[in-house]
């Protein structure tokens, strides 16, 4: 879920086309489940093949990426989690629980014939499995486009990927991203119109989003470092935060008292003792240098056999989508257009 630090962000609202020729490292676990939860069917069950398998996120990740590549010359590299930090285990288990209580008043509701409510439950049931991941990655691989699996949190790799100038930003919808220090982080990039919002059974029109990192620390006049601890203060995927401290008042402090450690003995004692272990999974994160973000021929009939044959799409609408990524791909090689083409 991440840290909830909207209420100090800055934020640059911006148009797809303002990315025009951009290059971006894009949290795929985190998109994948934004496509379970969303792509659904009328009566709210998610989208599946022949075999009773779910192919929501293969709808998503197939249509959503031709169309960003085709319309806006993005260059895409998604980034895949890789094994969690132990101290992750709590909010895994809690979101688990979430996804449990929120199945059972889903079923509840359609029974009751109640789909709008329905809905609001099901966008909370969807479980990315090993099998999902594999399926996306496949998907990838045909079409050419690149993927990196990071050793552990694929925020982490992405934002490791943008500080070194691989990619130009790094895509998620989390805050996360700005603790591990991303320059620039872009939310909704993968996900069109409006987002529903469970806990509010309302939804609102999504806008993408900037967020610079420099500018973010400038604004509200702190470091990367201390923007860690105001973080850990109010909770991260990796701790509880101190109950009533929530992103105002933890900056507040900050500001006062500089970090953590010199903050007053009736704050401290309430703090995860393994705070310092948290700082370092955002500091020192897990990250490999070996990668490939070089794109590949499409394989095409590889690819209606994966798609059409096996998970049951509309062969006719892969080929279109298909004929908008080549006709792309020929624009962007044409001589003078190179320039598109942005780090």
């Amino acid at each position: 879920m991440g840290v909830n630090l909207t209420p100090i962000i800055v934020k640059n609202k911006i148009r797809l086309r303002d990315l025009r020729g951009k290059s971006l490292a894009v949290d795929a676990n985190n998109v994948l489940h934004q496509f379970l939860a969303l792509i659904r069917t009328r009566t709210t069950f998610p989208l599946t093949g022949p075999n009773g398998t779910v192919t929501s996120h293969l709808v998503g990740l197939l249509y959503r990426t031709i169309h960003l590549i085709s319309k806006y010359h993005l260059t895409l590299v998604f980034v895949f989690d890789g094994k969690p930090p132990p101290l992750k285990r709590r909010e895994i288990e809690k979101r688990r629980k979430l996804k449990e209580k929120a199945l059972i008043e889903w079923q509840r509701s359609l029974e009751e014939g109640d789909y709008a409510k329905a809905f609001s439950k099901a966008v909370m049931t969807g479980s990315l499995t090993s099998e999902m991941i594999e399926d996306a990655k496949k998907l990838l691989e045909l079409l050419g486009i690149p993927y990196v699996q990071a050793p552990a949190e694929a925020e982490a790799q992405a934002a490791y990927m943008a500080k070194r100038g691989d990619v130009w930003a790094s895509s998620s919808r989390d805050y996360d991203s700005l603790l591990f220090g991303t320059p620039r982080l872009v939310r909704y990039l993968t996900i069109a119109g409006k987002e529903f919002l469970p806990s509010r059974g309302v939804s609102r029109p999504l806008e993408p989003e900037l967020i610079i990192l420099e500018e973010l620390l400038s604004k509200i006049g702190i470091a990367h470092e201390q923007l860690i601890d105001l973080a850990i203060l109010i909770g991260t995927d990796f701790n509880e935060g101190i109950k009533g401290i929530g992103p105002k008042t933890a900056l507040r402090l900050i500001k006062k008292y500089g970090k953590i450690e010199r903050l007053p003995l009736k704050f401290r004692e309430k703090i995860d003792p393994n705070y310092e272990e948290i700082r370092k999974i955002f500091l020192e994160p897990k990250v490999i240098n070996d990668y490939s973000i070089e794109y590949k021929p499409l394989k095409e009939e590889e690819l209606y056999e994966f798609l059409c044959v096996k998970k049951g799409f509309s062969r006719p609408r892969v080929e279109r989508a298909v004929k908008r990524l080549k006709s792309a791909q020929e624009e962007i090689q044409q001589p003078g257009l190179e320039m598109w083409i942005q780090k």
